[in-house]
């Protein structure tokens, strides 16, 4: 693993039976940088984020966050990353202050009660502090997971369809929370099938198709390898590389 690399995934190979969900794949993101990981449905996105995340274990293969293999220290790896999943599940009986107060204290957040004040503000919710998990729609059950994986300053930030069920408004300020984040030295992968939504983000790119790398490297040379236009869309890269 390079220097600046906080998340390093090392020919990470995922088989169920005989299907194989993700094969030989090996990247890092370093930090200050944003990684767009796109690719059609199936391809093996989000099996990649479960494992970078240690919820589902390589078939083959290492990953590591922050220098802490998954496999041999994966309490201090996990301390040190977030995972929003694409449809995330909070408690029905706690409020979004109860939400942000069992996170602080289970990473045991310094000034917990400041920085879940201010991430309310950032995200709006300051007026839906007292309201119960299940009374909040979809859009604001997805703002407050957000909050409690950002709520622990993790070095490497996994959002899979972050952007789901968000109006345009907090689409809009979560691109800048990303944004800054990154510039204050997170390691982040978004996952997403908005591109359109994400190509300003993304430093990297990581394209998946049928659990294989298509391309891995920088937006400018993905633009260069996939199109004839440096100028060209995320859009445009992503059906070029389909077609290839």
């Amino acid at each position: 693993m390079s220097d600046s690399a906080v998340i390093c995934v090392d020919g990470y190979r995922k088989v169920y039976g005989s299907l194989v969900a993700v094969a030989n794949l090996s990247f890092q993101v370093p930090a200050n940088s944003v990684l767009g990981l796109i690719g059609p449905n199936g391809a093996g996105k989000t099996t990649t984020l479960r494992a970078i995340a240690g919820i589902i274990p390589p078939t083959s293969g290492s990953i590591s966050v922050s220098g802490f293999d998954l496999a041999d220290d994966s309490i201090e790896a996990k301390r040190r990353l977030a995972y929003v999943p694409d449809d995330p599940r909070l408690f029905d009986s706690l409020t979004v202050w109860e939400h942000l107060d069992f996170v602080a204290q289970a990473y045991e957040v310094e000034d917990g009660e400041a920085k879940t004040e201010a991430l309310l503000e950032e995200f709006e919710l300051c007026e839906k502090r007292d309201t119960l998990g299940h009374e909040l729609s979809r859009g604001m059950r997805q703002k407050v997971a957000i909050c409690c994986g950002f709520l622990h300053e993790p070095a490497a930030i996994l959002l899979d369809e972050p952007m789901t069920g968000l109006d345009p408004m907090a689409i809009r300020h979560f691109r800048e929370s990303i944004a800054s984040r990154a510039e204050q030295g997170a390691a982040v992968i978004i996952s997403s099938h908005l591109l359109k939504e994400v190509e300003d983000l993304c430093t990297d790119l990581l394209i998946l198709i049928r659990g294989e790398a298509q391309f891995t490297g920088s937006l400018e040379d993905a633009q260069r390898q996939f199109s004839d236009l440096e100028s060209a869309s995320l859009e445009e890269v992503f059906f070029r590389a389909m077609e290839e």
